[in-house]
């Protein structure tokens, strides 16, 4: 359909008036308190319009944000945020709610280096309670803020907001079984924007919630359990089950009850005449936590999201009007999520055994390319990822081989699952570790900085790092072959460097690296993806006269002892470079260093890991310039360890 120039007009908002005329009275949520339910209804369609222009300038979440927005909107007006508490949990549909915070003005600087995060970060604002961008911990958290306010005599109300994705999560339940013991007060909203837990709702069940959460009811429920509180015990929890299961009759929620939760829906999350009485009311319940079950449609509002498969979750920056996003230039080389798809497709072909796990990231890993050929051998378990490793281990077990494909960031959360059921039994588990390194826009909480560490010093771990595409399909051969001890292989999110993937790739022979390039005055030892990088750096101190040595150990567990020993013979220096934290790599060569009297000699050795901090969002290259992990930085760390006079002696040669 054809685009008017009136159509585009309205949608783009380049009238000369102001198309947000609400939303520009609005400095901060008292802002709100004082709306009319028509007002509010009008501020939702200014906050849902600008939220939809300001990702479309700047890319990032967009989806999840669009099904919040009356619910953002209704609990800024409801509650006096930011002494009420609000936690959103992943924080990835936070958008709307950082806007109508304050933010607005800088909410075209999201996921930008300086700018803010694409989550909620404590150290951008009071009404961002708590930081997030993992899933599932919204209502612990909530639980703690819950339980410090009852301790300190407050009054305050907490509120945890969590979709039904999350509810996946073992921790959500964790939480939940606590939560009836150690509070009186604490709300949780489950926001079903997938509609598989609820059918649609109606009027009836708006009556319904309304009718349960609110003053008259409350009154009699409280001298019912006064009445029931002197019965015998049997007669007592007779009561007590009789009226739950009434409840669970009218508005479901069997499950939240057995939890201790008194259970409130389904309703309408885009309705503020349905929104707004059941949160006034729910703020009254003192007795025990509540949930409150809202339906929303992730991407509602903005016709390219509705009409889009998955809503638009994440988008790059597009086209307000069409949806249409901007195009990455073309490039020869694939992705390596891409490469490590299609290679195991390849071993797949041949070996029966070969199953794919995932933790509700089948496009981000690459697996829903597995899933297409290999329906039944593919498991997404959800966010799950201790169920993941274990699952992966008693399926290794029995004979199968699993690749468990998890991003760095994520396989975090399953660490005493890897240590516990994989590593001590020594259970060949492959790990495609994704995402290793620096992510850039997503910041910190995405970053892959410690698997090389938490992974290397598990014994029997094999742990390898690849240096662009075909070694990455070496290392993937390499964990099928290897059927006695677990192993990992990690790579970055992006492109490869171009080179050519063999048709099959051979196995590597465990624990030995390569020389790329010969030299005499200093050796970098590269593991993984900067390798690039350090022959770049190879050419700059060439040009200064200085011959360098660059080798790609490919192993950080078992490392290859011969080559690290020569290296450090022949050199004047030794410069080992990496995509991860301290504490990794680097420090294990130092280890082999001492342990061989290596560093009795005089050598000189400098370890390039990224920086002892927590490095917020950029683009990639300016984060890796940052950490020093870039051909300049390497050529720094060069020059700083042979010292000036060696330096000066190659420029007279």
């Amino acid at each position: 359909m054809a685009i008017t120039a009136k159509r585009r007009e309205v949608l783009t908002g380049l009238k000369m008036t102001s198309s947000t005329p609400l939303l520009d009275k609005v400095s901060d949520p008292a802002d709100t308190r004082d709306f009319n339910i028509g007002e509010l209804r009008q501020l939702a369609d200014e906050l849902r319009q600008e939220t939809v222009h300001a990702v479309s300038t700047t890319g990032g979440h967009l989806g999840a944000g669009l099904g919040v927005v009356e619910l953002t909107v209704a609990l800024h007006h409801v509650f006096e945020t930011p002494r009420d508490i609000v936690i959103w949990d992943v924080g990835h549909q936070a958008y709307p709610h950082k806007i109508l915070t304050g933010r607005r003005d800088r909410i075209r600087t999201l996921r930008q280096g300086g700018g803010l995060s694409g989550f909620t970060k404590r150290s951008e604002s009071a009404y961002d309670p708590f930081g997030a961008a993992h899933a599932a911990t919204s209502i612990s958290a909530a639980l703690g803020f819950a339980v410090a306010r009852d301790l300190r005599g407050d009054d305050n109300s907490v509120i945890a907001v969590i979709g039904d994705g999350s509810m996946s999560a073992g921790m959500a339940y964790e939480a939940m079984n606590n939560a009836a013991e150690a509070t009186r007060r604490l709300i949780v909203i489950l926001n079903d924007n997938d509609m598989s837990i609820a059918p649609p709702v109606g009027g009836m069940s708006a009556y319904l919630a309304g009718l349960v959460s609110g003053g008259a009811y409350q009154r009699v429920r409280k001298l019912g359990k006064e009445v029931a509180n002197r019965l015998p015990r049997p007669l007592k929890d007779m009561a007590r089950k009789a009226e739950e299961y009434a409840r669970g009759m009218a508005t479901g929620g069997t499950l939240f009850e057995e939890l201790g939760f008194y259970y409130v829906g389904p309703i309408d999350g885009h309705n503020l005449d349905h929104l707004v009485p059941v949160l006034r009311n729910v703020r009254q319940i003192d007795d025990g936590p509540v949930l409150i079950h809202v339906v929303t449609q992730k991407g509602k509002g903005y016709e390219p999201a509705e009409n889009s498969a998955d809503k638009l979750h994440a988008v790059v920056k597009f086209d307000v009007v069409t949806g249409q996003q901007a195009k990455p230039p073309p490039s020869n080389a694939p992705s390596y999520t891409k490469v490590f798809a299609n290679e195991l497709v390849k071993h797949a072909e041949r070996d029966p055994t070969i199953v794919g796990i995932t933790a509700a990231m089948p496009s981000g890993t690459g697996l829903d390319i597995f899933a297409k050929r290999f329906p039944t051998r593919t498991f997404d378990v959800g966010i799950a990822e201790q169920h993941a490793v274990t699952f992966a281990a008693g399926l290794a077990a029995d004979g199968m081989k699993p690749f468990a494909a998890i991003y760095s960031t994520f396989l975090q959360r399953g660490y005493d699952q890897v240590v516990h059921d994989v590593a001590i039994q020594k259970l060949p588990v492959r790990f495609a570790v994704d995402r290793a390194g620096l992510v850039g826009a997503d910041g910190a909480t995405h970053a892959g900085s410690f698997d090389v560490g938490f992974l290397g010093q598990l014994p029997s771990f094999v742990v390898m790092g690849a240096a662009d595409e075909a070694e990455l399909a070496r290392m993937i051969s390499t964990a099928v072959a290897l059927d006695d001890r677990p192993s990992a292989f990690r790579f970055p999110r992006g492109e490869g460097v171009g080179v050519a993937i063999p048709d099959f790739a051979d196995p590597l022979e465990i624990g030995r690296g390569r020389i790329v390039r010969e030299g005499s005055s200093v050796a970098i030892l590269s593991f993984g993806t900067r390798l690039a990088e350090s022959l770049k750096a190879a050419d700059l101190l060439a040009a200064r006269g200085l011959s360098a040595t660059v080798a790609d150990a490919r192993f950080a567990k078992p490392l290859d002892i011969d080559l690290i020993l020569r290296l450090a013979r022949e050199h004047e220096a030794l410069i080992t470079i990496e995509e991860g934290s301290v504490g990794g790599f680097g420090a294990f060569v130092l280890h082999a260093l001492a342990e061989h009297g290596a560093l009795d000699r005089g050598l000189k050795v400098r370890t390039l890991t990224l920086p002892d901090i927590f490095q917020d969002q950029d683009k990639p290259e300016a984060m890796y310039a940052l950490a020093g992990l870039d051909a300049e930085g390497i050529v720094r760390t060069a020059l700083s360890a042979l010292g000036a006079e060696t330096v000066a002696r190659a420029r007279r040669a």
